[in-house]
């Protein structure tokens, strides 16, 4: 492997053969099993590229079987309501992932009649799909030469090569590694030792250099870095937001809940209506404005049902949830697509949001109301 041009990468001069064959031979012992090696079904294998971005394989594992037990092809995806396609990925968090899924899957139905395509180009246009992610799926589903950068192999070659950057600011010069260091004869297995490598050896914290083959050649290592590399980008606080949100209760027992338009952050789920509590304002005071403003009706605020903290990727929030009573007014869906009264044992037909999820089991968990 020739050396880098670049003066934030110490990769010496290292024959690529040796580093192929050292991470191969530590993959055929040291491998993990896991259900989407099981297949060269490309489908299945974007599914599971797709759950594993951001998310934890021991998380993903029950909900890629679940996946596929209820859209086992392409075509079975394409044509599902996108509100079973959230309902099913409904916990999983990062719900534009499900959405953009939907949207691929009717891409290769209408461009490829429904078969997955081999192309790294046709794959690359479909909806949701980046490079890494192309290149995950063709050298898994088809074993062709692609390489892959996802942030277990971003770490790995930032320590390989004692990068002084953030690895997000390096990324050309992380492909290039990727590119050069591919085993182009092996490359299902070689990709996936190498996240594997990350996932199992190299890791964020404490990386385990003594199991890990390519050690004698790790410019980190060397130079006794492996614990502070790959550098951080600086991080701001992440702010934290109070949210009142309100249970709203008619006469006929019933409850009422908005979809969320389909752009943006939870774009498509169900939700209970609220909103932000501002500065000096009562989470009570805050439930009778949004639910004005946002559906157009009046309320009278009751008792607290429960309190939830929950966070997101950039932001934390309270939900501060109390039980209310229509008062007057027909509901309009002011800020969302849709509004529905729905009895109590009915609100887990709908796909929400985790922490929603939470307020249906207190609801459920307690007696209906008085109405106040």
């Amino acid at each position: 492997m020739p050396p880098l041009e670049d003066d934030a990468c110490a990769t010496p001069s290292l024959d690529v053969v040796v580093l192929r064959r050292s991470l191969l031979v530590w993959y055929a012992q040291q491998g993990r099993s896991l259900p989407w090696r099981e297949t060269r079904d490309p489908y299945a294998i974007w599914i599971s590229e797709v759950m594993l971005q951001q998310t934890q394989v021991k998380t993903v594992i029950p909900y890629y079987h679940r996946w596929l037990e209820q859209f086992p092809t392409v075509t079975a995806l394409a044509q599902a309501d996108q509100q079973q396609v959230l309902k099913v990925w409904q916990g999983l968090g990062y719900y534009a992932r499900a959405r953009r899924l939907h949207q691929a899957a009717q891409q290769i139905l209408e461009r490829h009649q429904g078969q997955f395509p081999s192309s790294f180009d046709a794959v690359l246009a479909l909806t949701g799909i980046g490079q890494t992610t192309a290149g995950g799926i063709l050298s898994a589903a088809f074993n062709l030469p692609y390489p892959i950068l996802d942030g277990n192999v971003k770490r790995v070659l930032a320590r390989l090569c004692a990068l002084q950057d953030p690895p997000n600011r390096r990324l050309k010069l992380l492909w290039q590694v990727s590119s050069e260091v591919l085993d182009t004869q092996h490359p299902r297995d070689f990709n996936q030792a190498l996240m594997d490598l990350g996932a199992t050896v190299c890791t964020p914290k404490q990386p385990q250099c003594d199991r890990c083959p390519w050690q004698p050649v790790c410019q980190a290592h060397a130079r006794n870095l492996q614990t502070q590399l790959p550098m951080s980008e600086p991080r701001n606080p992440i702010p934290h937001k109070q949210i009142g949100v309100a249970v709203i209760w008619n006469e006929q027992g019933q409850i009422l809940i908005d979809r969320r338009r389909p752009e943006g952050l939870l774009g498509g789920m169900w939700e209970f209506p609220g909103g932000k509590i501002e500065p000096g304002e009562t989470v009570e005071a805050c439930i009778q404005r949004e639910i004005q403003e946002e559906l157009a009706i009046d309320v009278a605020v009751g008792d607290r049902l429960i309190v939830i903290d929950h966070a997101y990727s950039h932001f934390r929030v309270t939900l501060n949830v109390h039980h209310c009573s229509h008062l007057s007014g027909d509901p309009q869906p002011l800020e969302c697509d849709e509004i529905r009264w729905v009895r109590p044992e009915e609100l887990e037909q709908y796909p929400f949001p985790k922490a929603n999820v939470q307020i249906i089991e207190a609801i459920l968990a307690t007696a209906i109301p008085a109405h106040s």
